[in-house]
């Protein structure tokens, strides 16, 4: 009993010292930042999209779920925004390479664009739609620190589809001179590095303040406790599974050593029942 209860201290002290630590590069801190701060998020996607006038965020939404169907796998978007113009952002946090980016960003927005257009409205009123993805890592190894999509065609590059998608992949790694230095001081801030920069100094603010905040720290670490019992149970059963994997391969191996002897159906059956207390029928499906 002792030990348990030290353990769960020691969880505790680690999760304590996690909140302390907390920076704009984790999603939950950033769903919150954003979340509570709407004007931020403008400066965020003015410095991304320079090319926008936008005016004020109208909606601010964290961990917004979208399923459209009970067979279809649904999404969670750590920051989903939308301006004064009706165009819509969906703005993550992926600090790990999971190597399905592109075509995770393509589902996403799938997924935005089905929410979006009520039945039997016409598609010319689908709203303009952002995806952006914030990564530490390089996805295209071109040292950029932006790769914006649009669609080009390729028979002539200067042509666009021009159906309102665009896709963003942001980089803290980018070393070449691509991006504004507004831009570029956030991304360095992502990364961890701070510096004079205004738009990054209230982004600092804001995560101090929101270290401060007593629901959102008991909220973090509710959601970190759940999710380390997840993965210790899924280690559990994954060890369970691995179990089984192997004991299903050493009834095979045995069927086939036993049957290269030509050792008859019926004895293997009474080995694989006595061996591996199989039922009857369990054993013959290995004949």
């Amino acid at each position: 009993m002792q030990i348990r209860e030290s353990e769960a201290g020691n969880r505790l002290s680690v999760l304590e010292q996690s909140w302390e630590e907390i920076r704009i590069s984790n999603d939950f801190m950033f769903g919150k930042v954003m979340g509570s701060h709407p004007g931020l998020c403008q400066k965020l996607l003015q410095r991304i999209l320079p090319e926008l006038d936008i005016a004020h965020i109208e909606l601010v939404e964290t961990q917004k779920s979208i399923s459209n169907d009970i067979d279809a796998r649904s999404v969670r978007l750590d920051v989903y925004l939308r301006d004064e113009a009706k165009r819509v952002y969906s703005v993550e946090m992926q600090m790990t390479d999971t190597k399905e980016l592109p075509r995770r960003s393509r589902y996403y927005q799938a997924m935005i664009d089905i929410s979006l257009l009520d039945k039997g409205v016409n598609y010319r009123y689908l709203n303009d739609s952002y995806i952006i993805f914030i990564c530490p890592f390089d996805l295209y190894g071109k040292g950029r620190h932006q790769y914006t999509f649009e669609g080009n065609c390729k028979e002539d590059a200067d042509i666009r589809i021009g159906d309102g998608a665009t896709r963003i992949f942001l980089n803290t790694k980018g070393t070449q001179n691509d991006v504004s230095s507004s831009l570029r001081a956030f991304l360095d801030y992502v990364d961890g590095r701070l510096c004079e920069d205004p738009f990054v100094q209230e982004l600092e603010e804001a995560v101090s303040e929101a270290r401060r905040n007593r629901e959102w720290r008991h909220e973090y670490m509710t959601l970190m406790l759940r999710d380390q019992d997840n993965i210790e149970k899924g280690r559990e059963e994954g060890r369970e599974e691995g179990r089984e994997e192997g004991l299903q391969q050493g009834i095979i191996a045995l069927v086939s050593t036993l049957k290269d002897l030509d050792v008859k159906d019926e004895i293997i059956l009474r080995k694989l029942r006595e061996k591996f207390e199989l039922t009857l029928e369990q054993a013959k499906t290995y004949i």
